[in-house]
């Protein structure tokens, strides 16, 4: 089964007013995505400079704007594909209560906006990875999403945009270990959201998205398996990096593995049970995921400022 989103929270019949209509198009539950942009000043040891705050908040704001009228064009795009799924068919713009012409003005007003904010906010090179991240997921809603595995990438480098976004705003290096756990972290999501998918939707699952149909379940298995031993041996080699230069804090960052892993296995089961076709649904529902995210967390950034 899939968890339900803020965009199933109407009744048949029952119709919500425009402006929560859009605010649910635009998907508010998405945006704890865009706190990845903090993941590379927090790995730098970072996070606490004063200089840091104000380019990592106006980071989050643009991949806010832009993100949401991604969403937006993307259910335009999609309309008659979402009229034919259990959950998706309720859907602001799918259902009617968003016109079509009003959703795109809106989406294309948010992705000007969050564009403007990073080129004058902020440092040209937010503007640039920002653009880059508009103009691939342009090109996933009109075509990239009909092809296998490139549809995965696509979606996996929105990901990696957000923390890489995070280190150019804030001119934070990024290790190659940061940026390959990241790429994989964010495979291992994605992959275990087409594999809820296609559970849920069964022989139905070419019809809402040309590519479901083309992978196999052992495919998927496989993919998962390979990107999460990818980012769990790549976090492993980046912690014992970290500690051999900060003895102060090694314990602590080398640590940390443990709940790296158990977040990893703790995703990997409630995919199995059918929850991983909304990721930031299970992010925010899960009790026991968020804690052992919350510690995970406090005990690197333990070790990161340790090291200091």
């Amino acid at each position: 089964m899939m968890t339900q989103t803020e965009d199933t929270e109407a009744s048949p019949g029952r119709r919500r007013n425009l402006g929560r209509a859009l605010l649910i198009s635009a998907r508010p539950k998405q945006w704890v995505k865009n706190l990845l942009v903090l993941a590379a000043p927090i790995a730098a040891g970072s996070i606490a400079n004063s200089s840091i705050i104000k380019p990592s908040i106006i980071a989050f704001f643009a991949f806010t704007l832009v993100a949401s009228g991604i969403y937006l064009l993307n259910d335009v795009m999609d309309l008659e594909a979402d009229k034919t799924h259990p959950n998706k068919s309720t859907r602001p713009i799918a259902s009617g209560e968003v016109p079509i012409p009003l959703a795109i003005a809106v989406a294309l007003a948010l992705g000007a906006f969050g564009l403007a904010i990073s080129f004058i906010f902020a440092d040209i090179g937010l503007g640039l990875v920002i653009s880059i991240y508009l103009v691939m997921n342009i090109a996933y809603s009109s075509f990239l999403k009909r092809e296998p595995v490139v549809d995965i990438l696509v979606v996996a480098l929105g990901f990696l945009l957000r923390a890489i976004a995070g280190g150019v705003a804030d001119n934070v290096p990024l290790s190659n270990w940061f940026v390959i756990v990241a790429s994989f972290s964010s495979l291992f999501v994605v992959i275990g959201k087409r594999y809820a998918e296609t559970q849920l939707l069964g022989d139905d699952a070419s019809i809402h998205r040309a590519s479901l149909g083309k992978y196999p379940i052992g495919f998927l298995n496989y993919a998962r398996s390979l990107s999460s031993g990818v980012a769990i041996t790549a976090y492993c080699l980046w912690a014992f990096e970290k500690g051999a230069v900060a003895p102060k804090g090694a314990l602590w960052i080398e640590s940390s593995i443990l709940f790296f892993v158990a977040g990893i296995l703790r995703y990997a089961l409630l995919v199995e049970q059918g929850h991983g076709g909304a990721p930031e649904d299970v992010l925010m529902s899960d009790r026991l995921l968020q804690v052992i995210g919350v510690v995970w967390i406090v005990v690197l950034v333990i070790g990161i400022y340790l090291s200091r």
